[in-house]
């Protein structure tokens, strides 16, 4: 996306990012509406939309603080894609026979389309990756997330009470039985990682 001029509604981004309870209280009033009439619209409910929402808003944040996300168009665009790809997903995955999708015409821009895809499989491989980590023991567990939160290593092993050397052994092997059960999950070829 570089080269590409950030659009003035990066302040959307950034009050989520900064938990400014005006802009997510903004989010809520101006683009929150559209997408629940659209999922009420296509065999949803209120709730259903309000936990699309939820998931969303989630995944832009994680975006945000991971990746650095960029708003090249506007937010509203933006935000409702991401919402109705989520739906669409929600309902594939409930294989709902009785689905009608009203499609309404949008000027949507490419960037917003590509944003939006972007997001939607950060999401998806954070998920995955989510899904796998559960699998593993919780030695595994617990050393992986030490290292996110404890920057050195030495300090990992003495909060944990190991040594250096094996931490950083184990922590090799760790990565390593994650990385193999997300590359052997069936998902895995269908996100492009």
């Amino acid at each position: 996306m570089s080269g590409k001029k950030i659009h003035e509604d990066q302040k959307y981004i950034e009050g989520l990012l900064n938990n400014k309870s005006f802009i997510i209280q903004t989010i809520y009033d101006k683009f929150v509406p559209k997408v629940v009439n659209y999922i009420k619209q296509n065999s949803g409910d209120a709730d259903k939309a309000q936990d699309i929402i939820q998931e969303t808003i989630v995944t832009i944040y994680n975006q945000a603080k991971e990746k650095g996300l960029q708003l090249t168009c506007p937010f509203d665009a933006y935000f409702f894609l991401l919402c109705k790809r989520k739906w669409l997903n929600a309902l594939k995955k409930n294989n709902n026979k009785e689905v009608t999708i009203n499609e309404e015409v949008l000027s949507i821009d490419d960037d917003a389309q590509e944003l939006a895809f972007e997001t939607s499989l950060f999401g998806e491989k954070q998920a995955l990756f989510n899904e796998m980590f559960q699998k593993m023991g919780t030695a595994c567990k617990d050393l992986i997330k030490a290292t996110f939160k404890i920057k050195s290593m030495e300090d990992v092993a003495k909060s944990l009470g190991l040594t250096y050397a094996y931490a950083r052994k184990k922590k090799s092997l760790c990565i390593g039985q994650l990385t193999k059960l997300v590359q052997e999950s069936p998902k895995f070829n269908q996100l492009n990682f």
